[in-house]
């Protein structure tokens, strides 16, 4: 079976890719370097002639208010329509637990504007929703720091590693389209404050973490269900403490 990764030259597409190339499928990894580029259009159809399934785990390259929305749009546009004259039989794309719930982030409101998208198309469709990426976590630091402190809420969240994902992905896309959304999350709920506390250590980091509730998460307000699944999502198997032993990150 041809599957499409788009954006699989990426942290999660690369993994896709590997984990269905591995099973005998014949998977083409799309992105702008391999020549195909969704915002655009270029190498779409060609790239799409006889797919089956495509995988769209794609991210803007700025999440800046207008450019993320023109990103996620034009993009689905793009390459819904495209599927459809190809005949793809199942559409497949990554968003984030908590999207409805975060709309106060112009890139939220991009992810429920490509989700509403992919629901009102033709071609049938599952939405997997992921919490956050274990991977991230040096992000979040960075973009909580002020000299030395780093300010952080103290809610609720319940990330995974970037390979659990990848695997629930390749399971979806060798099944049935669910027309519907599923949600996937880490083994075990933390604090915000705690998970990044964790990896500065990990990392012998001297900065210092300040509780803040008013910090929110990318400036955005949370509260302990914001960033946190529904009942019964898919759940990785990898905890965040093997993860730190087992990236490379822990020194």
């Amino acid at each position: 079976m041809k599957i499409v990764i788009i954006g699989g030259t990426g942290l999660i597409g690369s993994q896709v890719a590997k984990k269905l190339s591995a099973l005998g499928h014949e998977v083409l990894a799309a992105a702008p370097s391999t020549g195909v580029n969704t915002l655009t259009g270029e190498g779409l159809a060609e790239a799409l002639t006889g797919a089956a399934v495509v995988v769209d785990v794609a991210n803007s390259p700025s999440f800046d208010d207008e450019p993320v929305m023109h990103f996620f749009q034009t993009s689905g546009r793009n390459l819904l329509a495209a599927e459809a004259a190809a005949g793809v039989k199942h559409h497949i794309a990554l968003s984030v637990v908590g999207t409805e719930r975060l709309l106060a982030s112009g890139y939220f409101r991009a992810k429920m504007a490509q989700e509403q998208l992919i629901k009102s198309s033709p071609v049938p469709y599952t939405i997997v929703r992921a919490t956050q990426f274990f991977e991230f976590t040096g992000s979040i630091a960075h973009a909580s720091t002020d000299g030395q402190t780093v300010r952080l809420s103290t809610v609720m969240m319940q990330p995974i590693a970037s390979a659990d994902v990848a695997a629930a992905l390749a399971d979806v896309a060798l099944a049935a389209p669910r027309n519907g959304t599923v949600e996937l999350a880490g083994p075990e709920p933390i604090r915000i404050h705690d998970l990044v506390g964790q990896y500065l250590k990990a990392t012998q980091d001297s900065r210092t973490i300040v509780t803040d509730e008013k910090a929110g998460y990318f400036g955005t307000p949370v509260n302990d269900q914001s960033l946190t699944p529904g009942a019964h999502p898919i759940l990785g198997s990898t905890p965040f403490d093997a993860w730190l032993r087992s990236s490379g990150t822990q020194k």
